[in-house]
């Protein structure tokens, strides 16, 4: 009798784990989609899918692919601010940002490249605490793209291509960097060219190998110092191995009827909230004039307050929505005086004419979202790549984003933002862009949201950036036909006619007649979105 109840009772066990796998497995959504600025990266992400991983599992493959293929817009030795939400209704943040090394002294000297700027890279730590908390398949498999694309070779695009070109002088100074990324004649690549870096294959089989002690121990670790520190650089192998990718902390919001959720400091989730709940008074927006007026003068106040993120009382004003109330109002009356916050100290990471960033997005059938950005801005960060690594260092150091102390995190407008309702995903996106990546977040979500349109529409239309005493208008060929029609004598305002300007969206909706996601890549730039079908049988 014993027996037969104890046979009875791991068969209603048996039972019961078949019935909560089943529940748990079966598909919420039609498809999985996947959003990044490089083709290969999207269809890394899309390979993660047909093996059965969830969007986790295709962020992570993306992220390390785009390391590869996009290496002057983020890499291994970049930072990275990811936010997500899981199918359980969870949403959380990771902190990767770069790190101030320990023995950093302050210095009145600014480097805008080189080994003096480099700090602790954040990225593979990052992209590690993501796979680890969350994914689901084997880490050789999730880094298996990655490292197809470095020891086998890509085809690099045309504008990565230009990048590279564009940093050739400093570049040509830099011989680990200029063995890793010139040709044998000492020239950038062509549009076209095959790339094959068989020593970042080797440091990625690292990774997968032994996981964070792959890149932040060992061998790996030991070139990066002994490099850095030949070359007038401070890291450690200390700084090394005490680096930890954090848990971020997520702000809220509201817009629309919706819930925003984005991320406290290193990123600006505090200034994209700040715009939209400003906008969320200004309901009844008619015309494309008096939206993009009314965004601009949004922007222009909320920008007043970047300098005030890390005061908790200030925080706390930002991210009110009775405070936006009477900030709409001022507009309205046209009675708030902008006074621009640029001063001898401010970063020059908020003036620069392009910013240097990639962002990705991916979502699951079972309703996992992650939206991440990586970089190691400005373009090919700080120029350096260690001989034998292939990679190259952000720039933390040297005045580029603000003045640090040892133990600090670099801050950044990187704003990765999920929007829900009612505890559903809505919208998962990011940009990058420099400063323009909170006005590009925010003005795809007021498109969306406010004016709405569908995603592909909203992440197409022109967008504003109010910069010194007048409001910049995209104005490229593209989009001329639905733009703003400001007349200059009335309200300042400059036209710009370049393309990628005013940041780059990669985003993914939910289709609101269906039970499937829709993704939408910037058009400004290289990137795509994949779709992979999910077996769900209604």
């Amino acid at each position: 009798m014993r027996q037969l109840a104890k046979l009875l009772s791991l068969g209603c066990l048996s039972t019961l784990f078949l019935i909560s796998c089943s529940s748990k497995e079966r598909p919420a959504y039609t498809n999985n989609v996947i959003a990044a600025a490089q083709p290969l990266a999207s269809k890394a992400g899309e390979q993660m899918y047909a093996l059965g991983g969830n969007a986790f599992d295709a962020a992570v493959a993306a992220g390390f692919t785009l390391a590869v293929v996009e290496p002057s817009m983020s890499g291994l030795g970049g930072r990275l601010q990811a936010i997500y939400q899981t199918q359980t209704g969870e949403i959380a943040g990771v902190d990767a940002s770069t790190e101030v090394p320990k023995n950093y002294t302050p210095s009145t000297v600014k480097h805008s490249f080189g080994y003096p700027t480099i700090g602790i890279p954040g990225v593979v730590a990052g992209l590690l605490k993501l796979h680890q908390d969350k994914g689901s398949l084997p880490l050789t498999q999730v880094l298996a793209p990655a490292i197809k694309a470095a020891e086998e070779g890509y085809a690099i695009l045309p504008g990565e291509a230009y990048r590279q070109q564009m940093a050739l002088d400093k570049v040509k100074t830099l011989s680990g960097t200029a063995y890793h990324f010139l040709n044998e004649k000492g020239e950038a690549p062509e549009a076209g060219d095959i790339i094959v870096q068989k020593d970042l294959a080797e440091v990625l089989k690292a990774i997968a190998k032994k996981g964070k002690k792959g890149f932040y121990e060992g061998d790996v670790a030991q070139k990066m110092v002994d490099d850095i520190q030949a070359n007038g650089g401070i890291l450690t192998l200390e700084d090394l191995k005490n680096y930890k990718a954090l848990s971020s902390r997520v702000l809220h919001g509201k817009y629309y009827g919706h819930d925003i959720h984005s991320l406290y400091l290193p990123s600006y989730g505090a200034i994209t909230i700040q715009i939209l709940q400003i906008l969320d008074h200004l309901k009844g927006i008619q015309s494309e004039e008096q939206w993009a007026q009314e965004v601009g003068e949004a922007t222009k106040i909320a920008y007043t307050y970047r300098k005030k993120q890390d005061n908790q009382d200030s925080l706390a004003l930002i991210l009110s929505y009775a405070h936006a109330g009477k900030l709409a109002q001022q507009i309205r009356e046209e009675a708030y005086t902008f006074t621009a916050d640029f001063d001898q100290n401010t970063p020059v990471s908020w003036t620069v004419k392009q910013g240097h960033t990639s962002h990705l997005t991916a979502v699951d059938q079972w309703g996992n979202a992650v939206s991440l950005t990586q970089t190691v801005g400005p373009n090919m960060g700080s120029k350096v790549a260690t001989k034998g690594l292939g990679f190259l260092y952000a720039v933390t150091l040297g005045g580029y984003l603000g003045d640090y102390k040892p133990g600090d995190r670099a801050n950044s407008h990187i704003t990765p933002t999920l929007v829900t309702k009612e505890g559903a995903l809505v919208l998962a996106l990011g940009a990058a862009g420099g400063s323009r990546i909170v006005t590009a977040v925010t003005q795809v979500i007021s498109r969306f949201l406010g004016q709405k349109h569908p995603l592909d529409k909203a992440v197409f239309l022109p967008r504003v950036y109010p910069f010194q005493d007048s409001l910049w208008v995209e104005d490229h060929a593209t989009v001329k036909a639905v733009n703003a029609d400001l007349n200059p004598a009335e309200y300042p305002v400059k036209y710009i006619e370049e393309i990628a300007r005013f940041g780059r969206v990669h985003a993914i909706a939910k289709d609101p007649e269906s039970d499937s996601w829709v993704g939408a890549a910037d058009p400004d730039w290289e990137g795509t979105s994949e779709y992979f079908s999910s077996e769900r049988k209604d």
